[in-house]
């Protein structure tokens, strides 16, 4: 009677090794679409700054090409 408890760590064995599988190929499928890795906790400043350093990036590049 004292290892009844054991039945159940079969199927939260299972549930755990699919819930990190499922978040395994999220990070993978999310990486491969976009290069690089998701953001975590991406709100509106950080989607400005990164609008921001492109256009810096753009803006430098167009007058290096240019000299």
């Amino acid at each position: 009677m004292g290892l009844v408890w054991l039945e159940a760590m079969l199927p939260l064995g299972i549930i755990a090794g699919m819930l990190c599988v499922m978040g395994n190929a999220q990070y993978h499928i999310h990486k491969a679409a976009h290069g690089r890795p998701k953001h975590i906790g991406n709100d509106v400043w950080d989607v400005a700054m990164e609008k921001r350093d492109k256009k810096i990036m753009e803006m430098l590049s167009s007058s290096s090409a240019s000299n």
